[in-house]
Protein backbone atom coordinates (compact mmCIF):
# COMPACT_ATOMS: atom_id res chain seq x y z
CA UNK A 1 0.00 0.00 0.00
CA UNK A 2 1.43 3.36 -1.09
CA UNK A 3 1.46 6.10 1.52
CA UNK A 4 1.56 9.75 0.42
CA UNK A 5 1.63 13.09 2.21
CA UNK A 6 1.47 16.73 1.21
CA UNK A 7 4.46 18.84 2.25
CA UNK A 8 2.23 20.79 4.60
CA UNK A 9 1.21 17.53 6.30
CA UNK A 10 4.83 16.41 6.64
CA UNK A 11 5.82 19.72 8.20
CA UNK A 12 2.84 19.59 10.56
CA UNK A 13 4.09 16.24 11.89
CA UNK A 14 7.86 16.73 11.77
CA UNK A 15 8.37 20.49 11.92
CA UNK A 16 10.42 22.53 9.49
CA UNK A 17 9.49 25.43 7.23
CA UNK A 18 7.76 24.86 3.88
CA UNK A 19 8.69 27.07 0.93
CA UNK A 20 7.02 26.91 -2.46
CA UNK A 21 4.02 24.71 -3.26
CA UNK A 22 3.01 23.35 0.16
CA UNK A 23 0.39 21.01 -1.36
CA UNK A 24 2.93 19.04 -3.42
CA UNK A 25 2.20 15.34 -2.82
CA UNK A 26 5.07 13.01 -1.91
CA UNK A 27 4.99 9.20 -1.75
CA UNK A 28 8.65 8.18 -1.47
CA UNK A 29 12.23 9.37 -0.86
CA UNK A 30 15.17 9.23 -3.29
CA UNK A 31 18.54 10.79 -4.07
CA UNK A 32 18.79 14.06 -5.98
CA UNK A 33 20.16 12.11 -8.94
CA UNK A 34 17.38 9.51 -9.20
CA UNK A 35 14.30 11.21 -7.68
CA UNK A 36 11.11 11.59 -9.70
CA UNK A 37 8.16 13.97 -9.37
CA UNK A 38 6.40 12.05 -6.58
CA UNK A 39 9.58 11.73 -4.52
CA UNK A 40 11.38 13.98 -2.05
CA UNK A 41 15.16 14.23 -1.85
CA UNK A 42 17.57 16.07 0.45
CA UNK A 43 20.71 18.19 0.37
CA UNK A 44 22.91 17.75 3.44
CA UNK A 45 26.33 18.25 1.82
CA UNK A 46 27.22 21.37 -0.15
CA UNK A 47 29.28 19.37 -2.68
CA UNK A 48 26.00 18.05 -4.13
CA UNK A 49 24.43 21.50 -4.50
CA UNK A 50 24.96 21.46 -8.28
CA UNK A 51 22.55 18.49 -8.53
CA UNK A 52 19.69 20.73 -7.40
CA UNK A 53 19.63 22.30 -10.87
CA UNK A 54 19.05 18.96 -12.63
CA UNK A 55 17.05 16.94 -10.10
CA UNK A 56 13.56 15.80 -11.07
CA UNK A 57 12.47 15.51 -7.44
CA UNK A 58 9.02 16.79 -6.57
CA UNK A 59 10.43 18.41 -3.44
CA UNK A 60 13.65 18.66 -1.45
CA UNK A 61 14.78 18.96 2.15
CA UNK A 62 17.61 21.39 2.79
CA UNK A 63 19.17 23.66 5.40
CA UNK A 64 18.75 27.38 5.94
CA UNK A 65 21.96 28.13 4.01
CA UNK A 66 20.46 26.53 0.88
CA UNK A 67 16.85 27.67 1.34
CA UNK A 68 16.97 29.86 -1.79
CA UNK A 69 19.19 27.57 -3.88
CA UNK A 70 16.20 26.11 -5.76
CA UNK A 71 12.66 27.04 -6.73
CA UNK A 72 11.38 23.51 -6.07
CA UNK A 73 8.89 22.96 -3.26
CA UNK A 74 11.03 22.44 -0.19
CA UNK A 75 11.18 21.94 3.53
CA UNK A 76 13.86 23.88 5.37
CA UNK A 77 15.33 22.12 8.40
CA UNK A 78 18.22 22.67 10.78
CA UNK A 79 19.33 19.07 10.14
CA UNK A 80 18.33 17.98 6.60
CA UNK A 81 19.77 14.46 6.90
CA UNK A 82 17.97 13.67 10.14
CA UNK A 83 14.78 15.19 8.71
CA UNK A 84 15.14 12.98 5.64
CA UNK A 85 15.40 9.93 7.94
CA UNK A 86 12.16 10.90 9.66
CA UNK A 87 10.36 11.46 6.35
CA UNK A 88 11.58 8.07 5.11
CA UNK A 89 10.20 6.42 8.26
CA UNK A 90 6.90 8.25 7.74
CA UNK A 91 6.61 7.05 4.14
CA UNK A 92 7.88 3.53 4.82
CA UNK A 93 6.18 2.29 7.99
CA UNK A 94 6.93 -1.23 9.18
CA UNK A 95 4.21 -3.76 8.40
CA UNK A 96 1.82 -4.17 11.28
CA UNK A 97 1.99 -7.52 13.00
CA UNK A 98 -1.24 -9.14 14.11
CA UNK A 99 -1.42 -9.70 17.86
CA UNK A 100 -1.51 -13.28 18.98
CA UNK A 101 0.51 -16.48 19.29
CA UNK A 102 1.00 -18.81 16.32
CA UNK A 103 -0.18 -22.38 17.00
CA UNK A 104 3.32 -23.77 16.33
CA UNK A 105 5.01 -21.51 18.89
CA UNK A 106 6.19 -23.12 22.13
CA UNK A 107 5.35 -21.18 25.28
CA UNK A 108 6.98 -22.15 28.58
CA UNK A 109 5.22 -22.34 31.93
CA UNK A 110 4.57 -18.99 33.56
CA UNK A 111 5.54 -16.91 30.54
CA UNK A 112 3.77 -13.54 30.44
CA UNK A 113 2.92 -12.34 26.94
CA UNK A 114 1.01 -9.10 26.50
CA UNK A 115 -2.20 -9.54 24.53
CA UNK A 116 -1.01 -6.99 21.95
CA UNK A 117 2.26 -8.85 21.28
CA UNK A 118 2.81 -11.04 18.20
CA UNK A 119 4.57 -14.42 18.46
CA UNK A 120 5.33 -15.95 15.04
CA UNK A 121 5.60 -19.55 13.90
CA UNK A 122 8.11 -21.86 15.60
CA UNK A 123 9.18 -19.25 18.15
CA UNK A 124 10.12 -20.58 21.59
CA UNK A 125 9.35 -18.52 24.69
CA UNK A 126 11.01 -19.90 27.81
CA UNK A 127 9.43 -20.43 31.19
CA UNK A 128 8.92 -17.24 33.16
CA UNK A 129 9.77 -14.94 30.24
CA UNK A 130 7.97 -11.62 29.80
CA UNK A 131 7.08 -10.11 26.41
CA UNK A 132 5.88 -6.49 26.50
CA UNK A 133 3.06 -4.67 24.73
CA UNK A 134 3.09 -4.58 20.92
CA UNK A 135 6.36 -6.48 20.69
CA UNK A 136 6.96 -8.72 17.68
CA UNK A 137 8.85 -12.01 18.01
CA UNK A 138 9.73 -13.33 14.55
CA UNK A 139 9.75 -16.84 13.17
CA UNK A 140 12.11 -19.27 14.86
CA UNK A 141 13.26 -16.92 17.62
CA UNK A 142 14.38 -18.42 20.92
CA UNK A 143 13.69 -16.47 24.11
CA UNK A 144 15.25 -18.11 27.16
CA UNK A 145 13.88 -18.59 30.63
CA UNK A 146 13.09 -15.45 32.64
CA UNK A 147 14.05 -13.10 29.82
CA UNK A 148 12.32 -9.72 30.00
CA UNK A 149 11.54 -7.87 26.76
CA UNK A 150 9.94 -4.42 26.91
CA UNK A 151 7.25 -2.89 24.75
CA UNK A 152 7.35 -2.31 20.99
CA UNK A 153 10.38 -4.53 20.50
CA UNK A 154 10.88 -6.21 17.12
CA UNK A 155 12.94 -9.38 16.83
CA UNK A 156 13.47 -10.57 13.29
CA UNK A 157 13.54 -14.32 12.54
CA UNK A 158 16.04 -16.55 14.36
CA UNK A 159 17.19 -14.14 17.05
CA UNK A 160 18.44 -16.00 20.14
CA UNK A 161 18.28 -14.55 23.65
CA UNK A 162 19.69 -16.65 26.47
CA UNK A 163 18.17 -16.90 29.93
CA UNK A 164 17.77 -14.00 32.38
CA UNK A 165 18.64 -11.20 29.93
CA UNK A 166 16.74 -7.90 30.17
CA UNK A 167 15.88 -5.94 27.01
CA UNK A 168 14.24 -2.51 26.99
CA UNK A 169 11.53 -0.83 24.96
CA UNK A 170 11.73 -0.24 21.19
CA UNK A 171 14.48 -2.78 20.69
CA UNK A 172 15.30 -3.89 17.14
CA UNK A 173 17.28 -7.12 16.83
CA UNK A 174 18.05 -8.45 13.34
CA UNK A 175 18.28 -12.07 12.26
CA UNK A 176 21.08 -14.14 13.69
CA UNK A 177 21.77 -11.86 16.66
CA UNK A 178 22.73 -13.78 19.80
CA UNK A 179 22.33 -12.06 23.14
CA UNK A 180 23.57 -13.60 26.35
CA UNK A 181 25.81 -16.45 25.18
CA UNK A 182 28.69 -17.32 27.49
CA UNK A 183 31.64 -14.98 27.58
CA UNK A 184 35.07 -16.42 26.80
CA UNK A 185 36.09 -17.26 30.34
CA UNK A 186 38.65 -20.04 30.85
CA UNK A 187 41.45 -20.72 33.33
CA UNK A 188 44.52 -22.91 32.80
CA UNK A 189 44.94 -25.70 35.34
CA UNK A 190 47.62 -28.35 35.05
CA UNK A 191 47.79 -28.24 31.28
CA UNK A 192 44.12 -27.99 30.45
CA UNK A 193 41.46 -25.29 30.31
CA UNK A 194 38.80 -25.01 32.99
CA UNK A 195 35.59 -23.22 32.00
CA UNK A 196 34.58 -20.28 34.20
CA UNK A 197 30.79 -20.18 34.56
CA UNK A 198 29.34 -16.96 33.20
CA UNK A 199 26.76 -16.04 35.84
CA UNK A 200 26.00 -12.45 34.84
CA UNK A 201 23.50 -11.51 32.14
CA UNK A 202 23.00 -8.87 29.44
CA UNK A 203 21.03 -5.71 30.21
CA UNK A 204 19.96 -3.60 27.22
CA UNK A 205 18.33 -0.17 27.48
CA UNK A 206 15.63 1.47 25.37
CA UNK A 207 15.80 2.36 21.66
CA UNK A 208 18.71 0.01 20.91
CA UNK A 209 19.27 -1.61 17.50
CA UNK A 210 21.35 -4.77 17.09
CA UNK A 211 22.52 -5.82 13.62
CA UNK A 212 22.42 -9.23 11.98
CA UNK A 213 24.79 -11.85 13.43
CA UNK A 214 25.99 -9.51 16.16
CA UNK A 215 26.82 -11.27 19.43
CA UNK A 216 26.65 -9.82 22.93
CA UNK A 217 28.10 -12.09 25.61
CA UNK A 218 26.70 -12.33 29.13
CA UNK A 219 28.82 -11.14 32.03
CA UNK A 220 31.17 -13.42 33.92
CA UNK A 221 30.14 -12.03 37.32
CA UNK A 222 28.54 -8.64 36.75
CA UNK A 223 26.33 -7.84 33.74
CA UNK A 224 27.19 -6.79 30.22
CA UNK A 225 25.36 -3.47 29.73
CA UNK A 226 24.20 -1.71 26.55
CA UNK A 227 22.73 1.69 27.43
CA UNK A 228 19.86 3.60 25.81
CA UNK A 229 20.03 4.56 22.14
CA UNK A 230 23.06 2.45 21.20
CA UNK A 231 23.18 1.40 17.52
CA UNK A 232 25.12 -1.73 16.60
CA UNK A 233 25.81 -2.76 13.01
CA UNK A 234 26.11 -6.33 11.71
CA UNK A 235 28.69 -8.90 12.86
CA UNK A 236 29.95 -7.11 15.94
CA UNK A 237 31.42 -9.08 18.87
CA UNK A 238 30.87 -7.62 22.34
CA UNK A 239 32.57 -9.66 25.04
CA UNK A 240 31.58 -10.26 28.64
CA UNK A 241 31.24 -7.37 31.08
CA UNK A 242 31.58 -4.70 28.39
CA UNK A 243 29.60 -1.52 29.01
CA UNK A 244 28.60 0.69 26.07
CA UNK A 245 27.41 4.21 26.85
CA UNK A 246 24.20 5.76 25.62
CA UNK A 247 23.83 6.77 21.95
CA UNK A 248 27.12 5.27 20.83
CA UNK A 249 27.15 3.91 17.25
CA UNK A 250 29.41 1.03 16.19
CA UNK A 251 29.95 -0.10 12.59
CA UNK A 252 30.26 -3.67 11.33
CA UNK A 253 32.90 -6.25 12.31
CA UNK A 254 34.14 -4.38 15.39
CA UNK A 255 35.48 -6.57 18.19
CA UNK A 256 35.40 -5.38 21.80
CA UNK A 257 37.24 -7.50 24.36
CA UNK A 258 36.01 -8.17 27.89
CA UNK A 259 35.49 -5.64 30.68
CA UNK A 260 36.02 -2.58 28.49
CA UNK A 261 33.87 0.49 29.09
CA UNK A 262 32.95 2.69 26.12
CA UNK A 263 31.53 6.15 26.77
CA UNK A 264 28.45 7.95 25.54
CA UNK A 265 28.06 9.35 21.99
CA UNK A 266 31.11 7.52 20.65
CA UNK A 267 31.51 6.58 16.97
CA UNK A 268 33.51 3.44 16.17
CA UNK A 269 34.40 2.61 12.56
CA UNK A 270 34.17 -0.79 10.92
CA UNK A 271 36.62 -3.56 11.86
CA UNK A 272 38.16 -1.56 14.69
CA UNK A 273 39.47 -3.65 17.57
CA UNK A 274 39.38 -2.63 21.23
CA UNK A 275 41.37 -4.64 23.76
CA UNK A 276 40.02 -5.63 27.15
CA UNK A 277 39.85 -3.77 30.48
CA UNK A 278 40.10 -0.35 28.82
CA UNK A 279 38.13 2.86 29.28
CA UNK A 280 37.01 4.98 26.34
CA UNK A 281 35.82 8.51 27.17
CA UNK A 282 32.58 10.08 25.96
CA UNK A 283 32.50 11.62 22.45
CA UNK A 284 35.41 9.60 21.08
CA UNK A 285 35.62 8.78 17.35
CA UNK A 286 37.68 5.75 16.33
CA UNK A 287 38.53 5.29 12.65
CA UNK A 288 37.89 2.04 10.79
CA UNK A 289 40.50 -0.73 11.22
CA UNK A 290 42.09 1.04 14.20
CA UNK A 291 43.41 -1.10 17.05
CA UNK A 292 42.96 0.46 20.49
CA UNK A 293 45.46 -0.96 22.96
CA UNK A 294 45.19 1.52 25.82
CA UNK A 295 42.50 3.65 27.41
CA UNK A 296 41.39 6.92 25.80
CA UNK A 297 40.75 9.54 28.46
CA UNK A 298 39.87 12.56 26.31
CA UNK A 299 37.20 13.16 23.68
CA UNK A 300 38.42 13.45 20.11
CA UNK A 301 39.15 11.54 16.92
CA UNK A 302 41.66 8.68 16.93
CA UNK A 303 43.14 6.57 14.12
CA UNK A 304 45.94 4.05 13.72
CA UNK A 305 45.74 2.90 10.13
CA UNK A 306 48.81 1.91 8.10
CA UNK A 307 48.15 3.24 4.59
CA UNK A 308 48.10 0.71 1.79
CA UNK A 309 50.72 0.81 -0.97
CA UNK A 310 52.16 -1.40 -3.70
CA UNK A 311 53.33 -4.72 -2.32
CA UNK A 312 57.03 -4.09 -2.94
CA UNK A 313 56.85 -0.68 -1.25
CA UNK A 314 54.94 -2.16 1.69
CA UNK A 315 57.63 -4.83 2.18
CA UNK A 316 60.41 -2.24 2.22
CA UNK A 317 58.54 0.02 4.64
CA UNK A 318 57.77 -2.93 6.90
CA UNK A 319 61.47 -3.82 7.09
CA UNK A 320 62.27 -0.23 8.07
CA UNK A 321 59.45 -0.21 10.61
CA UNK A 322 60.94 -3.23 12.38
CA UNK A 323 64.14 -1.21 12.94
CA UNK A 324 62.36 2.03 13.88
CA UNK A 325 63.54 2.07 17.51
CA UNK A 326 67.13 1.43 16.41
CA UNK A 327 66.90 4.30 13.91
CA UNK A 328 65.50 6.63 16.58
CA UNK A 329 68.38 5.83 18.91
CA UNK A 330 70.92 6.44 16.13
CA UNK A 331 69.33 9.81 15.30
CA UNK A 332 69.42 10.84 18.97
CA UNK A 333 73.10 9.92 19.14
CA UNK A 334 73.82 11.91 15.96
CA UNK A 335 71.93 14.92 17.35
CA UNK A 336 73.99 14.78 20.55
CA UNK A 337 77.24 14.58 18.56
CA UNK A 338 76.11 17.50 16.36
CA UNK A 339 75.26 19.59 19.41
CA UNK A 340 78.70 18.80 20.88
CA UNK A 341 80.40 19.88 17.63
CA UNK A 342 78.46 23.16 17.68
CA UNK A 343 79.54 23.92 21.25
CA UNK A 344 83.21 23.11 20.54
CA UNK A 345 83.40 24.91 17.18
CA UNK A 346 86.05 27.74 17.14
CA UNK A 347 83.43 30.50 16.94
CA UNK A 348 81.57 29.19 20.00
CA UNK A 349 84.49 28.81 22.40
Amino acid sequence: MTVSYRLSEIAAQLGGRVLGHAEACISQVATLETAQSAQISFLANSKYRAQLASTRAGAVILGEADADATALPRIVSDNPYAYFAKVSALLNPLPEAKPGIHPSAVIGAGAKIDASASIAALAVIGAGATIGASSVIGEGCYIGENVIIGSHARLYPRVVIYHDCVLGNNLIAHSGAVIGADGFGIAMDEGHWVKIPQIGCVVIGNDVEIGANTTIDRGALDDTVIEDGVKLDNQIQIAHNVRIGAHTAIAGCVGIAGSTTIGRYCLIGGSAGILGHLEIADHVEIAAFTLIGKSIRKAGSYAAIFPFSKSEEWRKNTVHLRHLDELVQRIKKLEQELELLKRTAPGNR
